[in-house]
């Protein structure tokens, strides 16, 4: 197997390459390195099924020779990248998935597609299963982020049934460990990275709105079985295990330690109140659940972080 990952040196991307190698395939990463980091890749320097090309994937996309996956996880992903890169996050959402899109037809590759929980927005409907079309901004500032995402599901499809690409969509909700950035905006490296420096915990909102935290090896075991599936239509992958940041800013306390105190701070525009999958088509017909415990999700995140910020 011969297989392209766009985003290929970020969170997600990397440890897809990771797997994807371990499988036997060779691996391209692609990345124009805006939110990606070669660091994260650094470790398949020099292995023979691993090639990296810095490349912006909102350009025509040439590769040679013959393509069997294009996994498309190329894009700003946090509040913060998509807030200061809106026009590239717009862009890698609908002229990056097109070219990706075109590459897959012109391969016969099999195309991924990484979509989100963010195209529920915020949601009226708890859990959110698949089914459900969403309650979205679409002008207001996460609506960048949403509705690239929305688009890019759309386009998918419309490739997959005007064109015959054999597509999958995966929709991703929140999911953290190593090789998060530490300024990455989300809450688990903004918590953990709070916590190790001896700083304030900060909590948006009153801290009652929830979250479901999916360890990372977990969603790559999700993805991949999507991949080797015939499962055209979006599936969701995260962990439905619901609590409020509130009790997570607490469980971190009680993981990493730190003597800061839990501040609060206004809610973000459109920040959704509830966010739980729904992972009833995942068990179904996958196969799949999450394995990994919070506290031993956090626990080896917290390691890496450590190790980050060389602290004993």
């Amino acid at each position: 197997m011969r297989t392209l990952v766009t985003g290929g040196a970020g969170f997600l991307g990397s440890h897809l390459c990771d797997r994807l190698i371990q499988e036997g395939h060779e691996v391209i990463c692609m990345d124009n390195l805006i939110t990606g980091d070669t660091d994260n890749i650094a470790h398949l320097s020099g292995n023979k099924n691993f090639r990296f090309i810095k490349y912006d994937v909102t350009e025509y996309i040439f590769l040679d020779g013959p393509l069997d996956n294009i996994l498309h996880f190329a894009s700003p992903a946090s509040p913060i990248d998509y807030l200061e890169l809106p026009i590239q996050t717009l862009k890698v959402g609908s002229l990056g998935t097109h070219k990706a899109l075109g590459l897959a037809k012109a391969k016969k590759a099999r195309f991924l597609l990484a979509s989100t929980s963010e195209v529920y927005g915020d949601p009226l409907i708890h859990p959110q299963p698949e089914a459900y079309y969403g309650n979205v901004n679409p002008i207001g500032p996460r609506g960048v982020y949403d509705e690239a995402k929305r688009f890019a599901e759309a386009l998918t499809m419309a490739y997959h049934r005007y064109h015959g690409v054999d597509t999958r969509i995966v929709r991703i909700f929140n999911t953290y460990g190593p090789r998060m950035r530490l300024n990455d905006g989300r809450v688990v490296p903004s918590f953990l990275h709070q916590a190790l420096t001896g700083e304030n915990l900060t909590v948006f909102g009153d801290g009652m709105q929830t979250r479901s935290f999916c360890y990372v090896s977990d969603l790559i075991e999700g993805i991949y079985r999507l991949l080797c599936s015939a499962i055209n239509d979006p599936v969701n992958i995260g962990n439905p295990v619901e609590m409020t940041i509130m009790d997570f800013a607490k469980k971190i306390h009680e993981v990493a330690g730190g003597n800061g105190e839990i501040i609060f701070k206004p809610l973000p525009q459109d920040d959704p109140k509830v966010r739980q999958p729904d992972i009833t088509k995942a068990k179904g017909l996958l196969g799949w659940s999450p394995k990994v415990s919070l506290d031993e999700g956090i626990r080896e995140t917290l390691n890496y972080y450590k190790k980050k910020l060389n602290i004993k």
